[in-house]
């Protein structure tokens, strides 16, 4: 006997939203009822087609399984906020399918990438002979594609990832051609869009969401924190409008250094807002680990090392005599030797903190 599950997902949950049916949906009275009303709520929801595919696969299979063998339908949900909710939503789900019928393989049916994202999870928990793409036949014309590019500005998903990199793009272009010596802004797009590609290739996408929805959660939840998100932001601003207005004037090494070191201050006094923002956000959340703390440690020792380079170099190119004796080395390298050494005790003074509140609270960590 052989147990065969056929499965589709909704991963953004149109059903449940749509219809009001709650996944797992399992059987093919109830999957026909699902894609039925799914299909009133909204005739052109392509998961409606999605359902009836895995309902067309389903009467296949039963007609030609032999007596013993045993066939299955169910349809799984995700959440509307698509990612690690929905996929959670999806294997928990999936789990109970599997518990309750135990299949011996499985086939999916999906109506498109967007779905066919959480086939790890399906394959993590059961064997998957067959994926199958459900396509709807539509024309090929020029109305055909005024109607999908229409619905992609519709739909929530789509919108943000259109219409944003257009509008910068557009706004960019438009800035270049309207401004004096505009051809700088223009030529900046092949940056950014080297920049955007780069983020995308490296992953990072999901670590910049992070950061946004902490800030969001940071100026919700005190003026303080707000506060320092807000100064972080303008210092970057002060440091990019500093480059912009002080690049045309370097005309040697000595101001390019100088240049460098009135754009440090702006980076350094947004590095210590941004991380005493997510310092105040942790603290508030009852998570801080001491870890921001460090960071600002190790920042400020960073910037007296560069500061110190920055003076040496400044030194030798303004065409000082300059001799490294023991009194010169210890003026110009005392503070950053000092910073450091602030930072390995400041860095001992937290983890023995760790260290004691695991012992205490059973290996669970509840702050500094």
């Amino acid at each position: 006997m052989v147990r065969t599950l056929v499965i589709t997902i909704d991963r953004d949950n149109d059903l449940g939203v749509k219809s009001g049916i709650r996944g797992p949906v399992v059987g093919r009275k109830s999957c026909l009822t699902a894609a039925l009303r799914l299909g009133i709520a909204d005739p052109e929801e392509s998961d409606t087609n999605a359902i009836l595919g895995a309902l067309h696969h389903h009467d296949r299979l039963a007609e030609g399984a032999s007596a013993s063998d045993e066939i299955q339908i169910a349809i799984l949900t995700g959440d509307v906020r698509v990612g690690p909710r929905s996929d959670r939503a999806i294997a928990s789900q999936l789990d109970e399918v599997i518990q309750d019928f135990q299949p011996d393989a499985a086939v999916l049916v999906t109506d498109g990438a967007d779905d066919e994202a959480s086939l790890p999870i399906v394959t993590s928990r059961v064997r998957v002979d067959t994926v199958e793409k459900v396509i709807v036949r539509q024309s090929k014309g020029i109305e055909g594609t005024y109607y999908y590019i229409v619905k992609a500005i519709e739909d929530p998903r789509f919108r943000s990832r259109l219409l944003v990199p257009l509008a910068v793009f557009l706004i960019i272009i438009g800035l270049g051609l309207i401004l004096p010596n505009g051809i700088a802004l223009i030529g900046s797009l092949p940056l950014l869009i080297g920049l955007w590609v780069l983020g995308k290739g490296l992953g990072l996408e999901a670590q910049m969401e992070r950061v946004a929805m902490e800030m969001r959660d940071s100026a919700t939840g005190g003026l303080f924190s707000s506060l320092l998100w807000g100064m972080s932001i303008v210092s970057l601003f002060l440091a990019i409008a500093t480059i912009w207005a002080g690049w045309d004037e370097v005309e040697n090494i000595e101001h390019l250094v100088g240049l460098f070191d009135e754009v440090l201050q702006w980076i350094v006094g947004g590095a210590l807002s941004f991380l005493l923002a997510l310092g105040v956000l942790r603290w508030k959340e009852g998570t801080f680990t001491g870890r921001s703390v460090l960071l600002i440690g190790l920042s400020v020792v960073i910037y007296t090392f560069l500061a110190a380079t920055i003076d040496v170099v400044l030194a030798i190119t303004s065409g000082e005599q300059y001799s490294p004796t023991f009194n010169q080395l210890g003026d110009d390298w005392g503070l950053p030797i000092i910073s450091m050494m602030m930072y390995y005790l400041l860095r001992t003074i937290v983890q023995s903190f760790v260290e004691d509140d695991d012992f205490v609270q059973g290996n669970r960590f509840w702050g500094v």
